[in-house]
């Protein structure tokens, strides 16, 4: 089965970086592009024997099309049904039988695929993601077995979980813009209507050389691995490069504001969105900083105030998750029994509005910085984390060096910075607000 095939012989040296950050340990990395125009980053660490793989497709869901959605998903799950050379399921059986782990993953703009295997078995998983990208087995069987089991995930994670239908329903009201407005999952009744011909089209358009990097971080010698990834993936053709999706998103004006009801749910809970610049903006990381000053830890605002002082929710916090286009700084509180919703909402925008006017003291910050000096850190000891990160930076922000560089930032954030951007984005007219409320029951003997 496992049958290499032939490849192109040359390729061109883009890189070698080794620049850092000031603050921490310096991660050295190649930046190769090979004819068809895969990009290869490459980075050695001999500490232990063992190496990941990472291959980030530049396709997420807001690349889906109207009446398509949840389409790069279920094309994850097509990834695993074999390829010329690999059976069905041939493909984690083969890494873990060798001692590996191996997944995908599937966000709004792109697919991951990895894999993590002893130093000795590299060649096994390049010739593994090689033949896929290369000869994907599109068949109407594969199809309908996976539409099934997409299908499936959808009712376990959003339909029958508490609280499911509010995760979809905050996306949609936050955006205008289609491209991120749909979940990742989709729609039920997109995933039926899609065809072969659906998959066809899409695995040539997106799962193409050029649309791809590969990054790859463990006991390797970057030269002989460079001799395998032009034998396993020089002669892939590349395709023509796709049009990317327009993310701008119009000024928003009013509040959004909407209430539902889940049969689920036991508590009532609340979710505020602002729309924020994309990550790596120049206000990114003071977002971040933000994040942190009233949501990170026990000591932090909303959980000091709105958990265990006032005693208003069970649990409270905030976050900016980080998107290619505009994203979504984010708020959410579990109401405690026989409290309001009303008053969880108001005391969150009251320690918005400290923030905003008060002073915030130089430990809050400093906080905020070791914070990040500690994710870099958890981060640098996991050689997945790395070829994940090296990977979408390069793809993302065409600077995988941001590995290096992204901490520094944030180190730089000042008081005044945080509350710039607290008074520019956590507005009333740019927020949406989901109000998630327990359904009652029917009566008894009720339909």
């Amino acid at each position: 089965m496992f049958r290499p095939f032939r490849a192109g012989l040359v390729f061109a040296l883009l890189a070698v970086v080794s620049a850092g950050a000031a603050d921490g340990p310096v991660i050295k990395f190649t930046d190769v592009k090979l004819k068809n125009g895969l990009r290869v980053i490459i980075s050695e660490d001999h500490t232990a024997p063992t190496v990941s793989v990472a291959v980030n497709y530049y396709v997420g869901s807001a690349d889906e099309r109207k009446g398509r959605t949840g389409f790069a998903h279920l094309f994850e799950h097509m990834m695993f049904k074999g390829s010329e050379n690999v059976g069905p399921g041939e493909h984690p059986a083969l890494i873990f039988t060798n001692g590996g782990s191996m997944n995908g993953t599937t966000n709004q703009d792109r697919t991951l695929y990895y894999e993590t295997v002893p130093a000795n078995q590299i060649e096994l998983a390049l010739f593994l993601e090689a033949d896929r990208m290369k000869s994907l087995d599109i068949n109407k069987a594969n199809l309908d077995n996976q539409r099934g089991a997409v299908q499936e995930e959808r009712r376990l994670r959003m339909d029958n979980q508490p609280y499911g239908k509010t995760f979809e329903v905050t996306g949609e009201q936050a955006y205008d813009n289609p491209a991120y407005k749909h979940s990742v999952i989709g729609s039920m009744e997109d995933l039926s209507a899609a065809n072969v011909d659906d998959v066809a089209t899409f695995f040539k358009t997106y799962y193409a050389p050029n649309n791809a990097v590969l990054s790859i971080v463990g006991d390797v010698d970057t030269k002989k691995t460079m001799a395998l990834i032009e034998k396993y993936f020089g002669a892939i053709a590349r395709q023509p490069d796709p049009k990317r999706p327009d993310l701008t998103e119009p000024p928003h004006t009013a509040e959004r504001r909407s209430t539902i009801e889940d049969p689920l749910a036991r508590l009532p809970r609340l979710d505020v969105s602002w729309i924020v610049p994309p990550a790596q903006s120049a206000d990114s990381p003071a977002l971040d900083v933000l994040s942190d000053v009233l949501s990170s830890g026990r000591s932090s605002r909303i959980n000091q105030v709105v958990v265990r002082e006032k005693q208003l929710a069970t649990s409270a916090g905030a976050f900016a998750a980080d998107s290619k286009g505009p994203g979504l700084f984010s708020a959410f509180a579990m109401v405690a029994p026989g409290k309001k919703v009303e008053e969880v909402e108001a005391a969150i925008y009251e320690e918005i509005e400290k923030v905003k006017n008060g002073p915030i003291a130089a430990w809050e910050i400093e906080k905020a910085h070791n914070g990040a000096r500690r994710n870099q850190a958890a981060q640098a000891t996991s050689t997945l984390a790395r070829a994940v990160q090296l990977g979408e930076y390069a793809m993302f922000y065409n600077d995988p060096n941001l590995i290096n560089t992204r901490t520094d930032k944030i180190l730089k954030v000042t008081a005044a910075d945080v509350q710039r951007v607290a008074k520019k984005y956590l507005t009333r007219e740019n927020r949406s607000v989901v109000i998630t409320l327990p359904k009652a029951a029917p009566p008894k003997g009720g339909q």
